[in-house]
């Protein structure tokens, strides 16, 4: 690849620059912020390392990186036990409601682990409805939901659709007569799974469980609301950051940097596995479904039914509850619609952000990946293979993480965003971003370039081609990446809890500090309204991708 020479200049490396310049402003500067502040000993004014050395020297602190990896981990194995096997299950056999199930799933992956946690407590809290039936009918006092075990539920809940969706895909492109040679050749299926199956799924598995290990590790909400003494690293930096006493703000950049190289670190190390083990093959007879009967279809659907049910039941827990009557944390007898009323009245802003920023930051999402797809597809080089990595780069960028960076680098003239809705929009631009960009990156691969040529040979300009041809023939599978950059968009708290002031509030951070008031009856009418989106915009991501199937 060569750099671009000044006489070669026109429409797309313009285009180039101007890109590189707004990342240089909302992402690079911001990630430098953050690295010069972990360094900076705010005490003497000067860069030095007394904010890493505080840190693994002090047992609170460094616990909290060991907690973080204990439920990363955790929360992987589980979630590619349960994923795997649920995704292997419903691709070898023909499993009764598959397509409404196959929805389920994937609305309860999108919506926020947060609100899973809220609901859980609804059910198994210390005034759950299913605490309270079990202790008041059967005298029976249920495990708490509270701590390393309720977070692992919620999690492996919330996360193990990603490796079902990473498998099933993978499944799908195996030739079935791989299997069928083993088969011919004396193999059980056990052998057929560790042997054939396995190998060539494996950097598939990887990737889904890097994706499902950044999620839990990175996830704020969800710690906050039901860890109580299980300190992990998302509630230190946000605890750090907040509190603004003696460089705290510092020290909080410190643990982020610490969090963003782990992240990178394994990101790499799996990169580096997958290449090595990723194997090529044919799948012109992909696996078609085998029917199942007697105790064995009885097993594999009850465990499939319960598993898809339990991760569905904090949502329905949640449009339940919101039509409750409420006073407080405490659910009287009687529907009542007050909830709703409330929000409407009270929380009108705040409904009415979330929306305004979502709009605004997925337009702007649609505009740059269609731009940054053609750069990386179409105009190879240097420069637009640095805007591609870069763009990518939020991809293992915790929210939380984000929202420091941001906030440390406009916090002061002459760029100065805090406070405003200009900052939350910059950070979902930047967390959503690789969403789009990866379903127009595979759009633009499937167009053919001759249709651009011709349109130039008979006199349009590259700017003019682009717009008129280009773009309508890659809109369909930009926007059905557009639509999921917008539900993980509305759903974002953990960089929109640092970022938020009173005018600026979304419905994320709304639900999380009115379940720390316990106004449990506003939260749940919020956190319905929220739903109630997701579900919506998911049918309508099916509509325009004509499937039933969400590629990640």
């Amino acid at each position: 690849m060569k750099l671009l020479k000044p006489s070669r200049w026109d429409f797309w490396t313009y285009v180039t620059i101007g890109i590189i310049i707004i990342f240089m402003v909302i992402l690079v500067y911001p990630t430098f912020s953050l690295f010069v502040s972990a360094f900076k000993d705010p005490s003497r004014d000067l860069l030095s390392f007394s904010n890493f050395v505080k840190f693994f020297t002090k047992k609170y602190y460094y616990e909290g990186l060991i907690h973080s990896f204990l439920v990363g981990i955790s929360v992987t194995i589980l979630s590619v036990l349960i994923g795997a096997a649920i995704g292997y299950y419903m691709t070898i056999f023909r499993i009764k409601g598959k397509r409404y199930l196959d929805i389920l799933i994937i609305i309860s992956m999108f919506l926020p682990p947060f609100i899973g946690a809220y609901s859980w407590v609804l059910l198994l809290g210390r005034n759950g409805i299913i605490t309270n039936f079990l202790r008041n009918t059967m005298n029976i006092e249920p495990p708490t939901i509270y701590g390393f075990a309720g977070m692992l539920i919620v999690f492996t809940l919330k996360l193990f659709p990603f490796i079902y969706l990473y498998v099933s895909g993978a499944l799908k492109r195996i030739d079935v007569s791989l299997i069928e040679a083993a088969e011919s050749l004396g193999s059980r299926a056990l052998r057929i799974v560790f042997d054939i199956i396995m190998p060539l799924i494996l950097p598939t598995i990887l990737a889904g469980s890097l994706l499902v290990f950044m999620n839990s590790i990175s996830d704020f909400g969800t710690p906050m609301l039901i860890g109580e003494g299980y300190r992990v690293m998302p509630v230190l930096i946000y605890s750090e950051f907040v509190g603004e006493v003696g460089g705290s703000a510092n020290f909080a950049a410190a643990m982020a940097l610490i969090m963003v190289l782990i992240v990178a670190i394994l990101f790499v190390i799996q990169k580096y596995i997958a290449n090595k083990k990723s194997y090529v093959t044919n799948s012109l007879h992909p696996i078609q479904p085998k029917p199942m009967r007697g105790i064995k279809s009885f097993i594999i659907h009850s465990f499939i039914y319960i598993v898809v049910a339990m991760s569905i039941i904090p949502q329905l827990t949640v449009i339940y509850t919101s039509f409750l009557n409420t006073k407080g944390q405490v659910f009287q007898r009687g529907f009542s619609l007050k909830s709703y009323i409330t929000i409407f009245d009270k929380l009108g802003l705040v409904i009415k952000n979330t929306y305004t920023f979502g709009i605004i930051a997925t337009g702007i999402i649609i505009i740059l990946s269609m731009f940054i797809a053609y750069l990386s597809v179409r105009k190879r080089n240097i420069l637009t293979g640095l805007v591609d990595t870069i763009a990518m780069f939020p991809y293992i960028l915790p929210g939380s993480v984000l929202g420091i960076a941001l906030l440390l680098a406009f916090n002061h003239e002459p760029l100065k965003l805090s406070g405003t809705g200009a900052i939350i929009i910059a950070s979902l631009i930047i967390r959503r971003l690789p969403y789009t960009l990866r379903s127009s990156s595979a759009i633009l691969y499937q167009i053919n370039p001759n249709f651009e040529e011709a349109s130039i040979s008979l006199g349009y300009s590259q700017a003019k081609t682009f717009f008129k041809i280009t773009a309508k023939l890659m809109l369909p599978g930009v926007i059905s990446g557009a639509i999921l950059s917008w539900i993980t968009a509305i759903t974002e708290l953990s960089s929109s809890v640092i970022l938020y002031t009173g005018y600026t509030e979304t419905m994320s951070v709304a639900i999380y500090t009115e379940v720390i008031r316990a106004s449990y009856g506003t939260a749940a009418a919020l956190s319905t309204i929220l739903t109630i989106t997701i579900i919506i915009s998911v049918l309508i991501f099916f509509k325009i991708s004509g499937g039933k199937e969400i590629n990640i």
